[in-house]
């Protein structure tokens, strides 16, 4: 199969197996943003891509709170300073998902989604480990398939999935790539990136459904090719002093 059969077909999967996981990732988004909250969201690596696609950006609305650190997911350079090299060594480190929650106020009335398609390095698997312990529920995005391929790097003998109250399973194979090119040895063309979309549009679909049935309508991020120049202008406003309330009410500003 070429990689747009491949992605179909992941997209099949993922509609018929996960969706119940889906659902549950919306009611307790729903609880968090609906409760005047945030989900935070976090991913290293290509993982921050999803993590942007909750907020902001068109068709989006605030109370998804999104944690990206360049560190570990900047990777034009590839190689010298801020290199590949050193972004895949940072998110091993022991210790650091501590220090990023830091600068936040974990609370127990939020959640966090945490996106890994490996879900073995130490960053995510501390970052679910320290939400959990705070009370916040975690909803886990990564690749079973993957994450059971081989034994747990982290001290704990976990990966993310072991520390998440909801896992949604990217349906991914071991190794990301799903194209064969003949002539070559390893396999080409990584799906992660469209099973991580398609989940959290999904998830983002389901969570505005419920907050609706809740009489809560919060702005959408809208092109003024749909609502016009002013209502536009004025949405994209709102949506953001929306996002700066709310996470004002997460940034830690005293011990």
């Amino acid at each position: 199969m070429d990689w747009i059969q491949q992605a179909r077909h992941l997209l099949d999967v993922i509609e018929r197996t996960q969706q119940e996981a889906m659902e549950t990732a919306a009611d307790i988004a729903a609880d968090a943003i609906g409760g005047g909250g945030v989900v935070h969201m976090l991913g290293t690596g290509h993982s921050r891509i999803p993590v942007e696609e909750m907020f902001p950006r068109y068709g989006s609305y605030p109370g998804w709170h999104p944690i990206v650190e360049l560190s570990m997911t900047f990777h034009t350079e590839v190689a010298g300073a801020n290199g590949q090299r050193q972004a895949m060594f940072i998110e091993r480190v022991p210790g650091l998902a501590e220090v990023v929650f830091s600068n936040f106020a974990l609370r127990p009335t939020d959640a966090i989604m945490i996106f890994s398609a490996g879900g073995r390095n130490a960053f995510p698997v501390e970052a679910a480990l320290l939400a959990r312990k705070a009370g916040l529920k975690v909803v886990a995005v990564t690749s079973l398939a993957e994450a059971r391929s081989v034994p747990a790097t982290h001290s704990s003998g976990t990966v993310l999935a072991d520390n998440a109250d909801v896992v949604i399973d990217l349906c991914t194979p071991t190794g990301d790539a799903a194209c064969v090119v003949e002539g070559w040895e390893q396999k080409v063309g990584p799906t992660s990136t469209i099973a991580n979309v398609a989940i959290v549009n999904t998830v983002k679909v389901l969570t505005a459904r419920r907050l609706a049935e809740r009489g809560i309508e919060l702005p959408v991020l809208t092109g003024a090719q749909i609502a016009g120049a002013e209502r536009s202008a004025e949405l994209f406003e709102n949506a953001y002093l929306e996002h700066a309330r709310r996470k004002a009410g997460v940034l830690k500003v005293s011990s």
